[in-house]
């Protein structure tokens, strides 16, 4: 997770992509009205930038970078995305679009290096996985993906109930198993199945309940296809979890958050709020782990950070957002403002390996507006 702007941003640091580059990043609509005002935003973005890419390359033209902006603005599709931000950068020969989920200040960029702190501070809190929603006799599994949660549609063979994973091999001789009317999965009570019939036993059903459980397991980490290598959290019972944990042989399960509840009675809405809910816990843990970060060297002022990230002496750099303020200037070939200096150690670390976040200042270690964690 950590790493992931620089995954995601890798390709802008190759040597197949030259600058100069032309960022805008602009918050975006879908009610007609304001798609209108985005793209008018857009169109006087790029006459500004004409004005200041031709006065600081003065041997370079501006038609290939017009050319890609005409482009989008006759794109319709393109303006009724309904993310909350976007950031467009464009080079001769290339454009690369991330659509963001997090609100921005509107800004155009004209420099040798991308515009990247929109885009890192979208993809700070960027987590995917699996949410396993699991009762005693059932599970369905979930998507997770930022804040966008979707069903996974499970093969027929997969354990999703447990008479069906079960079968003949379910315990008890002449017990039977039904499904009770309720609100449950495929109707039924809180848990599920309900258990009647002669010679009964606590002990019979808890095979079936571990049965089950071990068939999921297996499942998960035999047959599921987990191509990314995403964690399984859960959403169940404290007493399921318990007995899934200690069966469970799945490497990608993973324990650090999770919702304790019944998911056999909750409504799709439920879920997401449980995700949500997942989120916020892992980014606790994650703004927490920052602070251990303080026990090693490190220069907090921007007279030491700037120099430091020239000689790629920085392992982690964190930005509060505080520093990304509107900063209006007359314009010039210098184009200097706060953000582009940020930008411009940003792109150092990243190229020599290092991490950078844009947190909220509450977030940050020690609430510092800027830190900079030194490799010696």
């Amino acid at each position: 997770m950590l790493d992931q702007e620089k995954d995601n941003l890798s390709v802008l640091f190759s040597d197949e992509v030259q600058g100069p580059f032309v960022t805008f990043i602009l918050n975006t609509h879908v009610a007609h009205q304001d798609v209108e005002k985005d793209s008018l935003a857009l169109k006087n973005f790029a006459k500004a930038a004409k004005v200041r890419f031709e006065k600081k390359y003065t041997e370079l033209t501006w038609a290939p970078f017009q050319e890609k902006i005409d482009a989008l603005l006759a794109d319709s599709s393109f303006w009724r995305n309904a993310t909350k931000s976007v950031s467009i950068i464009i080079s001769e020969k290339d454009i690369f679009i991330h659509r963001l989920s997090v609100p921005v200040d509107d800004q155009y960029y004209v420099d040798d290096r991308p515009y990247l702190l929109g885009i890192i501070k979208n993809n700070q809190f960027n987590y995917r996985y699996y949410l396993m929603a699991l009762n005693r006799d059932s599970m369905q599994l979930y998507l997770v993906e930022k804040d966008r949660v979707t069903a996974v549609a499970l093969p027929e063979d997969a354990p999703t109930d447990l008479v069906s994973t079960l079968g003949d091999e379910l315990t008890g001789g002449s017990m039977n198993y039904s499904i009770q009317g309720g609100a449950g999965y495929n109707g039924s009570s809180k848990e599920g199945v309900a258990y009647h019939g002669v010679n009964t036993k606590d002990e019979e059903v808890k095979i079936d309940w571990t049965n089950y459980y071990q068939a999921i397991d297996n499942y998960l980490k035999d047959t599921f296809v987990n191509s990314d290598n995403l964690p399984i959290r859960l959403y169940a019972l404290s007493e399921n979890q318990t007995l899934f944990k200690k069966i469970a042989k799945n490497p990608y399960l993973v324990t650090d958050a999770s919702i304790t509840l019944s998911p056999a009675q909750v409504s799709f809405q439920e879920i997401e709020k449980g995700a949500l809910k997942i989120n916020q816990e892992l980014e606790a843990l994650e703004t927490a782990s920052y602070n251990h970060l303080l026990d090693k060297k490190f220069v907090d002022q921007l007279v030491d950070i700037v120099p430091a990230s020239d000689e790629g002496k920085i392992s982690h750099f964190f930005i509060s957002t505080a520093n990304l303020v509107n900063e209006t200037t007359e314009m010039s070939t210098e184009e200097f403002d706060r953000r582009k200096v940020l930008n411009k150690i940003t792109d150092n670390v990243l190229k020599t390996g290092g991490n950078v976040f844009v947190l909220d200042q509450k977030a940050a270690p020690d609430e510092k507006s800027l830190l900079a964690v030194l490799r010696y």
